[in-house]
Formats: structure tokens, C-alpha cells, sequence
């Protein structure tokens, strides 16, 4: 028997803090089970580019310094060595980096001295997975991103740096920075439109076909909106703030980009708070459109029960067998040739006239879609169901 898509599972916490209750701040506690670190690092400027994936992290002061804008890329969060080896060469600070490891960060932008600290939380790739954090270091040139594993939004940018697209060759780190936000941003867009799309089909079906399913699908979607509103809402607060901040590493060019960068959290926003709200009428009209079905199933019952009603109190007169000899007064229909014939006669006749009467008031209607509908659903969920 297959288990029931309702029953309780038990479901993990939503993050594991691993760092002990009282250890010093700033200390990189890795998970075991994360992804293996990898390194990339892309350096450039308006004529030059180089980009090479790189084994250990001291490689990075051969590079340093030699080109305007310097991109480390760093995927996969195991190695707390390299990591905090990173943050030795970058001098970045070490709450910064504590906050790195432990992915469970809201959005938001902290000033540590020399550089910005940004996390973001990347829309996942693959339906049903968990948002990922993206922690982003904006330094006077040098942009160092930590993400979880490998795989990502970004590869928009890595190609026009490639191919020298646009302004980002010619610009500073808060320009790098700022694509990489917008990127992250942006791939949302399709996600939220197939979620769109996805409670689009469930209310036709909600309304034509109202399946047991279709509960379930419902509650999932809108646990995925909820879950890419919380990672969506404190980002549009940290670009604002990104956005209004004085600091000496976002000139004012970028923070006009950032500003349409804010734009588009908010539609964002909106749109997630428009799905959500119609995820919540979705399941009235779905409670709607069963009590409807249930009430048409009934008033079908009842139209069977009323045409036996007549021929149950005829067969239960007749079945009494009070005979004529024993008194005049008794059935004298039992004596008669065709008694019998006549009452099956009367009993067609009534069942026809009362049918005839229910088809005129127009009760069969809508009743007899509702059976096929329902029908045609069962079918259907039958077929669907592995």
C-alpha cells in the first residue's frame, strides 16, 4: 500500500550552529560534510585578463596588485584553513568569516574596516532545493566571493568579463560587485514566473477537477514562496543600504545601478507577495469546489432515494398479503388477473414521472456533469499515480 504524501515526516532544522556555546568569536568551525573548497580567481583590466583556478591560496600574491580588479572565487566551505588563510591575505576579519562558514546568515552589508561585507542568498538551481549563501567581500580591488558548492548563477558575468561586454572591464569592484548582485537577483525572476505558472494550472484544476493532489501541490508551492520571501526581503534592505551608504569603495556611478538593482527586489517582492496571497485563495476555492462536488454528489442520492420512496411504500402495501377471504375490506388487487402487472405498470409510471419532472426543473444538469467530472478525475489521478 502506498504511504499516504500527508504523512508527517520529520523534517531537519533549518541550520546546525556548530561553533560551541562560549568559543571565542571569530573562530572558523567548518562542516564536515560540505562541499570540497575550490579555488578561481579572474583579474582584469580595461586591455588584460587572465583567469586560472588556483591550488593554494599564497598563489594569489603573485597576482595581487598587478591588475585593477582581482576576482577570487571560492566554492565549496570544508577547508576552514584555506579559508581563514584567505582572510590572512585579504585581511579580512574574522567575525566576517565566521559568518562565512555558518550559511545560515540573513542578507545584509557590514562594514569591516577596509572592505564591505555582503550576503546574499542565490535562488537554487534545481527545484526543491534550499536557497544558498553568497558571501561577497568588496574591497578597494579585490572582490573575493564564498559560495557553497559548486554551480552557480553567475557564469552572465564571468562571460562578459570574458568577452569585454559592456562596462564591466572598464569599471572598479563596486561594479563587479554589483553584477554579481544583479545576477543573483535576476535568477529569481524565472523561478518565481514557473511558480506563477504552477498555481495558474491548480486553480483550473482546483475549479474543474478538485483532486486530493492538488492540496498537497499547494501547500508545496507555498512553501517554496515563503522560503524565497525570507531570503528576499532583508536583500532588499542590505542593497538599499549598499545603495545609501557613504563609502570610499562604491563610487556614485554603481550607486545608480544599485538603485535599478533596488527596483527589482521590490518587484520581486511584490510578485512573491502577490503568489502568496494567491496560494491562501487557492485553498478556499479548492474547500469551495469540494463542498460544490459533495453537494452535487448528494443532490444526486437524493434524486435516487425520492424515485424509490413511492415504489419502497407500494411493495411494503402489497407485501402485507391481507387476503379477501377473510374480509371484503381486504386488498381485493390480490385476486385480480393482471394485479401484479398493473402494480409493476404503476410503479414504472410513477418512477418515469417523477425523473421527467426532476429533468424539467433542470436538477440533472449540473448534477450529471458533477458525476463525470469527478469521474474523469479519479481517472485521471488513477493513471497519474506511480
Amino acid at each position: 500500500m502506498k504511504r499516504s504524501q500527508f504523512s508527517s515526516k520529520r523534517r531537519k532544522p533549518a541550520f546546525q550552529r556548530r561553533t560551541a556555546s562560549g568559543a571565542p568569536p571569530g573562530m572558523l568551525c567548518s562542516d564536515p560534510g560540505a562541499h570540497p573548497t575550490s579555488m578561481r580567481v579572474m583579474a582584469y583590466g580595461p586591455g588584460d585578463l587572465i583567469e586560472q583556478p588556483i591550488g593554494r591560496a599564497d598563489e594569489l600574491r603573485a597576482i595581487m596588485g598587478k591588475y585593477p580588479v582581482l576576482w577570487l572565487d571560492v566554492a565549496g566551505l570544508r577547508d576552514a584553513s584555506t579559508i581563514g588563510r584567505i582572510g590572512e591575505i585579504f585581511k579580512l576579519h574574522s567575525l566576517a568569516l565566521e559568518d562565512v562558514v555558518n550559511v545560515h546568515q540573513r542578507p545584509k552589508v557590514d562594514e569591516y574596516g577596509n572592505c564591505q561585507f555582503i550576503v546574499a542568498r542565490m535562488a537554487p538551481l534545481h527545484d526543491g532545493e534550499a536557497t544558498e549563501q553568497m558571501s561577497i567581500f568588496l574591497g578597494s580591488n579585490f572582490v573575493v566571493t564564498f559560495q557553497e558548492a559548486l554551480g552557480d548563477c553567475l557564469e552572465p558575468v564571468r562571460n562578459r568579463i570574458r568577452a569585454d561586454k559592456g562596462q564591466i572591464r572598464h569599471a572598479g569592484c563596486d561594479h563587479l560587485a554589483y553584477a554579481i548582485l544583479d545576477a543573483i537577483v535576476d535568477a529569481y525572476f524565472p523561478l518565481i514566473e514557473g511558480y506563477g505558472e504552477k498555481l495558474d494550472d491548480i486553480e483550473d484544476q482546483a475549479v474543474e477537477r478538485p483532486q486530493r493532489r492538488l492540496l498537497l501541490d499547494i501547500y508545496t508551492i507555498r512553501r517554496k514562496i515563503l522560503m524565497l520571501r525570507r531570503a528576499m526581503w532583508p536583500l532588499r534592505e542590505a542593497v538599499g543600504h549598499l545603495q545609501r551608504q557613504e563609502s570610499p569603495n562604491v563610487t556614485q556611478e554603481t550607486r545608480i545601478f544599485l538603485r535599478d538593482l533596488s527596483d527589482h527586489t521590490v518587484q520581486i517582492i511584490d510578485m512573491l507577495e502577490t503568489y502568496r496571497d494567491l496560494s491562501l485563495g487557492l485553498m478556499d476555492v479548492y474547500i469551495s469546489s469540494v463542498g460544490n462536488r459533495m453537494n452535487e454528489i448528494m443532490k444526486l442520492l437524493t434524486i435516487i432515494t425520492t424515485v424509490f420512496i413511492p415504489l419502497t411504500f407500494l411493495a411494503g402495501l402489497y407485501g402485507m398479503n391481507y387476503h379477501t377471504d377473510v374480509s371484503a375490506w381486504n386488498m381485493p388487487e390480490l385476486t385480480w388477473k393482471y394485479g401484479y402487472l398493473m402494480c409493476l405498470c404503476l410503479m414504472l409510471f410513477i418512477a418515469l414521472g417523477q425523473l421527467w419532472l426532476f429533468w424539467k426543473k433542470g436538477w440533472f444538469t449540473n448534477t450529471w456533469s458533477a458525476a463525470k467530472d469527478g469521474d474523469r478525475a479519479e481517472t485521471d489521478a488513477a493513471e497519474k499515480t506511480p
